[in-house]
């Protein structure tokens, strides 16, 4: 056994440490660059000399980015909810890469509001977060992917734990079960193109995703819009045991993302990439067992962390 550990530590070891060659002269496209992973993704693909090709969403971003890095980092702006936004910036990225292509294309922007309870929320609550995180990611992918085949790059896309199990109602969980399945299916499609496709599933990890406003004051809008009638079916008392929760969840979120964006590195700079990464002790001893376990077992344990309602039965 002890033979085994050792070989198995080896054989990661190896993996590891091997990189792919010349990555001063390759050039990475990460979107979702103003704040959180991608902004540090950026930074630390810079030090490590690669060409970094960072999207923001913002001017202000972009301009806050490019200050605090150098000449091997370019920014543009990117609207991944729209399509001539992308069209645009494919081109760009096409004029920087020319014929050696894109080595790596990092999907990284997203958004994880409006999140709640699924009937607090409307089809518009829906729409404006998987826009971003599902429908935006492919469209990006599918304009970029010539660039990546042509290099016989990789694709990093950014999923979530909840993207292996549903935590929370809302946008989110539905759109990164379709990062999940969008990025399976075209890694087996891209596999006699030598391209590469790796999955990110990090924990509870505090980043700029979830906004500025409160936790509390963001539910209380979504409950005081509610029907009377859906109000007394849950009861304020499920409001308020339900807010709590979601902000102690909130506080428990790990503030050090250096797992997420060694992992996110690794994706890009690894000879062999894995398909899956899951940074996180969270990821690792929580949302993949539940994930894995029967799904009868899943929902009574997960049924437990969520508070009755008035009406329940």
């Amino acid at each position: 056994m002890a033979a085994l550990t050792d070989l198995s530590f080896m054989y990661r070891w190896f993996k590891n440490c091997n990189l792919v060659s010349n990555l001063s002269e390759k050039y990475v496209f990460i979107t979702g660059c103003d704040s959180g992973f991608g902004n540090l993704l950026a930074k630390q693909l810079v030090d490590r000399g690669m060409q970094v090709l960072a999207a923001c969403f913002t001017e202000e971003g972009a301009q806050k980015l490019q200050q605090d890095t150098s000449c091997r980092l370019q920014t543009t702006l990117l609207d991944v909810t729209k399509s001539e936004s992308i069209k645009a910036a494919a081109q760009w990225v096409r004029d920087q890469v020319g014929e050696q292509g894109l080595w790596a294309l990092v999907n990284n922007a997203g958004v994880g509001l409006p999140s709640g309870p699924n009937e607090w929320l409307t089809k518009e609550d829906f729409v404006k977060v998987i826009n971003v995180n599902l429908v935006g990611l492919i469209e990006v992918t599918l304009h970029m992917l010539p660039m990546v085949r042509r290099a016989r790059g990789r694709i990093v896309n950014m999923s979530s734990s909840g993207g292996r199990v549903a935590i929370i109602g809302g946008g989110y969980c539905v759109s990164k079960f379709g990062v999940e399945a969008f990025s399976d299916s075209i890694r087996r499609e891209l596999y006699y193109f030598g391209v590469k496709v790796s999955i990110i599933e990090p924990g509870n990890y505090r980043t700029a995703i979830l906004g500025k406003e409160g936790m509390e004051s963001r539910l209380r809008k979504l409950w005081e819009r509610l029907p009377q009638e859906t109000r007394d079916s849950y009861g304020e008392e499920y409001f308020c045991i339900y807010t709590d929760k979601l902000k102690n969840m909130m506080q428990l979120a790990e503030p050090r993302v250096g797992d997420v964006i060694n992992s996110m590195e690794h994706a890009v700079v690894s000879r062999s990439p894995r398909i899956r990464y899951n940074p996180g002790l969270d990821a690792k001893l929580l949302y993949l067992p539940l994930a894995k376990l029967p799904t009868p077992v899943t929902d009574f344990i997960l049924s437990r962390y969520l508070p009755r309602p008035a009406d329940s039965v």
